[in-house]
This record gives structure tokens, sequence and C-alpha cells, in this order.
């Protein structure tokens, strides 16, 4: 399968420390040498890179890499490919507009059926289950939101969906409009959320130890996501299957009292 990077920090923080770990993983100390990107939020705007080779041999993601790129929400994925042939246009995260702000997607596991829901405004560009489920996934919130609803619904939204999607197979997802960053785990997913008092950080698959008490102040809160550890000295929360976890400037924002799922229109051709 494939592993999937997220961020999540109050204030404009690089990610290459953790990049370095999970860019090892495409195709060197893992098998998901299909492809990988990278998405940063900018205020309203998004920096994406995207690369069909292998994350551990590209020339973007070196440059990605030795190139601190700040960013309050980062999304990345590297890919081994079951649904979709190797090719730029199936690399996540996947990015669409709505409501005015930028989506983007990334997705881990298979969804079997899931491209005979029916789609509406978004249509996907490559052949993976994964960018149909995406844009399955906005164009029901944008039935059921006419307008940009506030934080809690939205999130109500985004959980009740992430939880018909994992009906069809293992779904565990970053998905982000630069605001908020929802995260599901549907098998493999954990956190680690680093504030004062920083200390130092070794790579699980990279002899690399930074120590972040040199390289943040006493006010920085920042949440890393990744489909397992990236780190072997800190203390990482293992995500429950089934759970949504919805972070903002680097904290997790308490969801609303689950109720049933948004009706669904249109959803089998």
């Amino acid at each position: 399968m494939c592993e999937l990077l997220g961020m999540s920090a109050n204030v404009p923080t690089d990610i290459c420390f953790s990049f370095a770990g999970l860019m090892r993983r495409g195709g060197q100390t893992g098998p998901h040498a299909d492809g990988w990107g990278i998405a940063f939020y900018e205020d309203k705007g998004c920096r994406s890179f995207h690369d069909p080779h292998p994350s551990a041999r590209s020339e973007v993601a070196q440059f990605v890499r030795r190139h601190p790129i700040k960013s309050r929400i980062v999304i990345s994925h590297i890919r081994r490919a079951n649904r979709g042939r190797m090719a730029l246009e199936n690399t996540h995260p996947f990015q669409r507009e709505l409501w005015g702000r930028p989506w983007s997607f990334a997705h881990n596991g298979q969804l079997k059926g899931v491209k005979r829901w029916r789609l509406g405004a978004f249509a996907p560009i490559g052949t993976t289950d994964s960018e149909h489920a995406f844009c399955w996934l906005l164009e029901q919130l944008r039935q059921r939101f006419p307008a940009p609803p506030k934080a809690r619904a939205l999130a109500a939204a985004v959980e009740a969906l992430a939880r018909r999607l994992a009906t069809l197979g293992v779904f565990n997802m970053l998905l982000s409009d630069g605001r908020s960053l929802y995260c599901h785990c549907s098998t493999k997913l954990a956190w680690l959320t680093r504030r004062a008092p920083f200390g130092p950080a070794t790579l699980v698959d990279e002899d690399l130890t930074v120590n972040f008490e040199q390289e943040t102040t006493p006010e920085d809160v920042v949440t890393v996501v990744a489909t397992r550890p990236l780190t072997r000295d800190e203390a990482w929360t293992v995500m429950e299957p089934g759970r949504t976890v919805v972070f903002r400037d680097g904290e997790p924002v308490p969801l609303p009292r689950r109720r049933a799922s948004p009706p669904v229109r249109d959803m089998a051709a």
C-alpha cells in the first residue's frame, strides 16, 4: 500500500526532516516506488510537486528536501500502485477547487466498487479509485452545503463521508482546504505533536537527528501525521481504526457528537 504524511502547525513550518524519512520509503527502505507528491498551503494558495518516479531517487524530491518551504498545512504521499498505472496524473495528492479554496487529498488503500458511484461537478483526470473517491466526496459536500459551512458542520460531514467510503475497503485519508487537516484512519495512521519543551528526534529510515529546541520558539505547535511513525525516540499516538481526527493550528479539534450519515444522492450509476 501507499504511505501518507501530513502536517498541521500554528506557524509556517518546514517539513524537511519528516519528508527526508518518508522519501526513503519510496523505493529504498520501502516498496512505494510508483510516484510521490506533496502539497504546501500558503494562505489561500497551494504549491504542489508531483513525480511518477520513486521519491528515493527523485531529483524533484531532493529539491523539496533541500529547500525548506514553510507552510502551516502539508500533505504528502508515496505510491505503491494497485489501481491505475504509474503516471503523473495518478500521483497523489489530488487537488480540486471548492467554495473558492484549493482542496488536496491523499489516500492509502483500495475501494472496491467506488467507480460505480456517480459523480457530478468533479471528474477524475487519472484512473485511480482514490481520485474517484475524492471527486465523489467533494460532490457530496457541494450538494449538502451550497455555501461554505461552519467548521464544525464541515468536520462532521467529512467524518461521515469518510466512514461511508471506508465501507468499500481500506480508506486511510488526509484531506485539507488549507485551514484544517482532516485525517481518517481505516487501518494505519499515527500522529505526533511537538511543543515546548522541544528535544531531539531521530528518523527511523535515515541516520538523521534534529534538535527541535534549536529550530523552534516556545510558542510553536506542530503536529505530524504519518502512516507509520517516522522517528524512533518520540511518543506517537496510533489512531484507532474507524476514527477521524481534525487538526487546526497543530491542535486536534473536537468533533461534534456523531449523527447519522448525510444523505447521499445518486450514489450508484
